[in-house]
């Protein structure tokens, strides 16, 4: 094939990469406001729909790209069974935390667990994958943990929501790392795990009154137009999985882990000029230097990935010269 050729697939490649993943964290940054619309649906009932729907959007697309033995197949990796299972839980309680504050009115606090999770990925890689760090990494987790002791005594409250969104997402992050299962493959099989209990959920919520998913018993129901946006979750939850899957296979990892700021600074925003949530000077001292922290952990992770690059590069002109 031409060289010019393969070059331009793969600038295009590249480009719709960069697209899909920039999509994909915009979605997941405005999602506030789609579970915003949902406030007169109990957030327990909002879990176990978007678990649902979504279950039934993924496993059509598995069978559909892979065939019917797609669970067998994923199924059959060394401990994908019981690891896949516990991520399942953590992603549900993960999911299930996020919208019962979203719909408190805590969404500055969610955008900080979204803020301080990369951090976090640190640390949970020294304690569980014995990963070293750099001085730089240490002090940007010394610097996080100081934002997060100064919004505990100064701002009046332990951010249980931001610390707990953080730890239920790292720990999700490192079973997948661990099991290293393709991103779909892996939602699909955790959406089975998870299918029968939300579906328990949604009929005993229809049972008892809090459901109003079908107009049963007397109840009026929620109405055609909220069935159709708790249907549609099911969809916003499955398709940025699959095109956070698509463009991680076209773009540079270091790159993806820039952008992945979109979302939480998206989350900020949404909370306080949309929401107009609680944003004083104690509470933005501790933003701050979350945000300090950020930059000094994005700077060396730069830095050092630059250095990494620098001989493949030398090496690849050197051999292409000869």
């Amino acid at each position: 094939m031409n060289a010019s050729v393969v070059m331009t697939t793969s600038a295009d490649s590249h480009r719709s990469g960069l697209w899909v993943a920039a999509g994909t964290f915009v979605l997941w940054g405005l999602m506030p406001l789609y579970w915003h619309l949902l406030k007169a649906v109990p957030s327990l009932q909002i879990v176990a729909h978007r678990i649902v729907w979504s279950a039934v959007l993924v496993v059509a697309w598995l069978v559909w790209k892979q065939g019917r033995g797609w669970l067998r197949a994923a199924l059959a990796r060394p401990r994908a069974a019981w690891m896949l299972g516990l991520s399942g839980l953590l992603i549900a309680l993960n999911w299930s935390l996020y919208i019962w504050a979203v719909n408190a009115g805590h969404v500055i606090e969610t955008s900080l667990g979204y803020f301080i999770n990369p951090l976090l990925n640190v640390v949970i890689g020294v304690l569980f994958l014995r990963e070293r760090l750099t001085r730089w990494q240490w002090l940007s987790v010394g610097i996080a943990a100081a934002g997060v002791l100064w919004l505990t005594f100064n701002y009046g409250s332990f951010p249980w929501i931001a610390l707990a969104l953080a730890l239920s997402f790292g720990l999700y992050g490192v079973l997948r790392k661990l099991l290293s299962i393709d991103a779909v493959s892996g939602l699909g099989v955790e959406s089975v795990y998870l299918f029968l209990p939300a579906l328990a959920l949604m009929f005993w919520g229809e049972a008892n009154g809090s459901g109003g998913f079908l107009p049963l018993n007397g109840n009026p129901g929620w109405g055609v137009g909220l069935d159709v946006l708790l249907i549609i979750a099911g969809a916003l939850t499955a398709l940025p999985l699959i095109g956070f899957a698509y463009a991680v296979r076209r773009v540079p990892l270091s790159v993806v882990g820039l952008m992945q700021y979109i979302a939480p600074t998206l989350q900020f925003l949404i909370g306080a000029l949309v929401f107009h949530e609680a944003f004083d000077r104690d509470r933005a001292i501790g933003f701050v230097f979350i945000w300090v922290a950020l930059a000094i952990f994005v700077l060396d992770s730069l830095w050092r990935s630059r250095r990494q690059s620098a001989p493949v590069v030398t090496d690849r002109i050197a051999v292409e010269s000869r």
